[in-house]
């Protein structure tokens, strides 16, 4: 039998998520056991399945809270399209300078399931569609000429800042990400138009 949780614990559900997403990034999914993270969320089986009848429903979810987690951030972004980006460039600079950062969480699911038709990837897809969106409303406003372009451009910048920061040292990553996306950006700007 699970010991039971404190007083003030999260919901059953959060806590699983949370345990999940704690031992995801930092030993990799296909490595983690479901009574590992049984015993890291201080539940039962019974429990455990009601809320993830299989492990690929437990990634997923762990995924969409990650998405969530971003979004309810990006939508603190500054109104100002080019300071919206250069905040995020920051936010990933700082997250790739974190104690025990392994990069991006979406990458790391997506190098785990390779199958294109997979649930996992499926989250995965979900989540990086609607940052590419976001970049590509960021492009649009600042006056980009084909910000879906830019956006695709943008967000292979930030990829690949991630995985630097991952197996490279990290110090430099926002300030870098930030040169390459303006670099980017005004390639994309009518002639003429320079970035503020």
């Amino acid at each position: 039998m699970a010991p039971t949780p404190p007083a003030g614990t999260p919901p059953v559900r959060d806590r699983i998520l949370a345990a999940a997403g704690e031992l995801f990034y930092a030993e990799g999914i296909r490595a983690v056991s479901a009574d590992k993270i049984i015993a890291a969320a201080s539940t039962t089986k019974v429990t455990f399945y009601r809320y993830f009848p299989t492990k690929d429903d437990l990634v997923a979810g762990y995924l969409d809270a990650q998405s969530d987690r971003i979004r309810e951030a990006a939508a603190r972004l500054p109104a100002d399209p080019c300071q919206a980006l250069a905040a995020l460039a920051d936010a990933m600079g700082t997250e790739a300078c974190r104690p025990g950062f392994r990069g991006c969480p979406f990458i790391n699911a997506a190098a785990e399931y390779p199958a294109a038709d997979h649930p996992v990837r499926a989250a995965v897809e979900r989540h990086r569609n609607w940052f590419h969106g976001l970049v590509a409303d960021l492009a649009a406003r600042l006056g980009a000429e084909d910000p879906q372009q830019a956006a695709d451009q943008l967000v292979m910048l930030r990829d690949g800042a991630m995985v630097h920061g991952y197996v490279s040292d990290p110090t430099g990553v926002g300030p870098s990400l930030l040169q390459a996306g303006r670099a980017v950006l005004q390639l994309h700007l009518p002639a003429g138009t320079a970035l503020r």
